[in-house]
C-alpha cells in the first residue's frame, strides 16, 4: 500500500524552489507497493528476495519478507532499499522454511516506520497468518475504528492491519473462509499476498484496479505484482488473477475462489503511464507499447515546431520515443540522470548546497545548446519539478521549450494507493492552460487529451457509462465509494511516534 505525504515544496522563485539537490523524481507520482510470494520451494527466501528487486520501482521506503519453515514463521523487515538488507546470505538464511512472501513499500496509509513494515503478522486461533498489501482501503479508517471501539489493538498505523483483525474475528472455521469474510468487508482497491500455515492465498479487488499475476517455476505456484518479477528469477507466467478472485495454493495445488460479483474489469491506468516497469506486461498490454503509443497519440494531438525531442528521465522515456518518431524529430538525450546517487549527502552551507544541485540530473548542453525542444514528460502534478527542468534546459542553452505531457492533466486526488496531493495542490486543478504554461515557464504546454489516451490503450474510445479504466484522477469517476472521506481527521491514526 502506499502513505499519503503532505510535504510541499515552495513556489518559482523561492530558495525552497530552486535550493537543495534537483530530483526529478520530487514532484512526481509516488509507486505503490509490490508484493510477491512462493509456495514449496527449497531456495523461497532468495527467491522472493529477487523479486522483490525487480519489484523495487513499486517502492523504496522500506522492505520485508516473511517466511515459514513448517513449524516456525521467519521475518525480517527492514527499513530502505531490498538490495541494503536482503543480498547478504546471512539475512537469506535467516529466513528458513519453502513458502514465503514479501514487500516493498511506499506508504499510502501511516507512517514510514518499523511497525508499519510489511508483510504484517498474527497468531489467530488457525495458526500464523502474514499478509502483504498492494493498494488502499478507501474503509480502512472506518474500519480502524469499529475495531478499535470493540476492543482490538492495533499495533500499526497501516490499513492492512485491519485486514488481519477481520480475518482474525470471523467467526468461520476454515482459513479460506475466514479470509474471504474479510474480503467481503473491505473496500478500495488491493492486491493480497497471505501466508497461512499450510497455504499462499492471492486476492484482487472486484475491479482489478491493483495488479496480481500468477507465476510458476519449478513447478512451484508464484503470485508477484508484476511479470517483471517472475522474468527476473525465470518463472512462466500463467494468468493474471482476475478481478474479485481468491487464488488458494497448497500441496493439493491451486483453488480458484471467487469472492465478489463479477464485473467488468476496471484496472488503474497510471499502471501503464507510469507505475509498472517497462517490460511488464499488465492485464495482457505490454507497458513500454503502450508508453509509445501513448507518445504517439500525444504527437498527433499536439506537434510543436522544434528540433529535438528530449525526454524527462526515465519515465518520460518510451513516450518521447513515440512522439520522436511520429513527428520526424531527432530524440536526443538532453538530461542525463546519474543512477547511483543514492540519498543526497548532507550539505552544511548554502554554497555546498547550490553544487550539489545537479547531482542526480544535469542537462547535456551539447543536445540542448542552440535548439528548439520538445520535452517530454509523463505527468504534471504540483509543477514545480517541470519549472525546474524548464529552467535547467534555458541555462542549457535552449532556443525555445515546449513541454508535452504524456497524460490528461490530473485535477483529482488518488484514494486508491497513488501518493497525490489535495485537490488545491494539483496544478491542473487549480489552473488553466495559459497559467500553467506561464507557472511553468515554457514556450508552449500541452497535454494528453483522455480520448488519446484510450487511443493509445486500443480503445476506440472512452466509454462513459461504463469506462474501462481506473482514471479518476483525470476525470473525478471514483469506481468505489469513499467512505474514509466522511469520517473526521483521517490523516491521523495514532500518537505513538518512533525514532528512524
Amino acid at each position: 500500500m502506499a502513505a499519503r505525504s503532505e510535504t510541499f515544496r515552495g513556489a518559482p522563485g523561492t530558495s525552497e524552489a530552486f535550493g537543495g539537490d534537483l530530483d526529478l523524481d520530487g514532484d512526481t507520482l509516488r509507486e505503490e507497493c509490490g508484493v510477491f510470494g512462493i509456495y514449496g520451494h527449497p531456495d523461497a527466501a532468495a527467491i522472493v528476495a529477487l523479486g522483490l528487486h525487480a519489484l523495487q520501482h513499486r517502492g523504496q521506503e522500506a522492505a520485508g519478507i516473511v517466511s515459514f519453515d513448517g513449524r516456525v514463521f521467519h521475518s525480517e523487515r527492514r527499513m530502505g532499499l531490498v538490495g541494503d538488507s536482503f543480498s547478504d546470505l546471512a539475512t537469506i538464511e535467516r529466513l528458513k522454511g519453502q513458502t514465503a512472501i514479501g514487500h516493498v513499500r511506499y506508504s499510502t496509509t501511516g507512517e514510514t516506520i518499523l511497525r508499519n513494515v510489511q508483510p504484517l503478522f498474527a497468531e489467530l486461533e488457525t495458526g500464523g497468518l502474514a499478509v502483504a498489501h498492494n493498494g488502499n482501503l478507501t474503509n480502512g479508517l472506518l474500519l480502524r475504528r469499529q475495531l478499535v471501539r470493540d476492543g482490538a489493538i492495533c499495533q500499526s498505523t497501516s490499513d492492512t492491519e485491519a485486514i488481519l483483525h477481520l480475518v482474525a474475528r470471523s467467526r468461520h472455521v476454515r482459513i479460506v473462509d475466514r479470509v474471504m469474510d474479510a474480503l467481503r468487508q473491505i473496500e478500495g482497491a488491493y492486491a493480497l499476498v497471505m501466508m497461512t500455515n499450510k497455504k499462499l492465498i492471492g486476492a484482487r479487488d472486484p475491479l482489478g484496479i491493483r495488479p496480481l499475476v500468477l507465476g510458476e517455476l519449478d513447478g512451484r505456484y508464484i503470485l508477484a505484482s508484476e511479470t517483471c518479477a517472475l522474468d527476473i528469477i525465470g518463472a512462466r507466467f500463467v494468468r493474471d488473477v482476475e478481478n474479485g478472485e481468491m487464488v488458494v495454493i497448497s500441496d493439493e495445488g491451486i483453488e480458484s475462489i471467487r469472492f465478489a460479483r463479477a464485473q467488468p474489469l476496471r484496472p488503474c491506468i497510471f499502471e501503464y503511464i507510469y507505475f509498472a516497469r517497462p517490460d511488464s506486461v499488465v492485464n495482457g498490454k505490454n507497458v513500454y507499447t503502450v508508453r509509445k503509443n501513448i507518445g504517439v497519440e500525444l504527437a498527433k494531438e499536439s506537434p510543436a515546431e522544434a528540433d529535438i525531442v528530449i525526454p524527462v528521465p526515465d519515465s518520460g522515456v518510451p513516450a518521447a520515443l513515440g512522439y520522436a518518431q511520429e513527428t520526424g524529430l531527432p530524440y536526443e538525450l538532453g538530461i542525463i540522470r546519474n543512477h547511483y546517487v543514492g540519498r543526497t549527502f548532507i550539505q552544511p552551507t548554502q554554497s555546498v548546497r547550490e553544487l550539489g544541485v545537479r547531482m542526480k540530473h544535469s542537462a547535456n548542453r551539447a543536445a540542448v545548446e542552440g535548439k528548439r525542444i520538445v520535452l517530454v514528460d509523463d505527468s504534471l502534478v504540483r509543477g514545480t519539478t517541470s519549472v525546474k527542468i524548464v529552467r535547467m534546459m534555458r541555462e542549457a542553452g535552449a532556443r525555445e521549450v515546449h513541454f508535452r505531457i504524456a497524460s490528461p492533466p490530473i485535477t483529482h486526488p488518488d484514494f486508491y494507493g497513488i501518493d497525490t496531493p489535495e485537490k488545491e495542490k494539483l496544478l491542473a486543478a487549480t489552473h488553466d492552460l495559459e497559467s500553467m504554461r506561464r507557472y511553468i515557464g515554457a514556450d508552449s504546454l500541452a497535454f494528453l487529451s483522455i480520448e488519446g489516451l484510450y487511443r493509445a490503450m486500443g480503445e476506440e474510445s472512452r466509454d462513459a457509462a461504463c469506462p474501462q479504466y481506473t482514471d479518476h484522477c483525470f476525470t473525478g469517476d471514483y469506481p468505489t465509494p469513499l467512505t474514509d472521506l466522511a469520517v473526521a481527521s483521517p490523516r491521523r491514526m495514532a500518537i505513538l511516534a518512533e525514532a528512524d
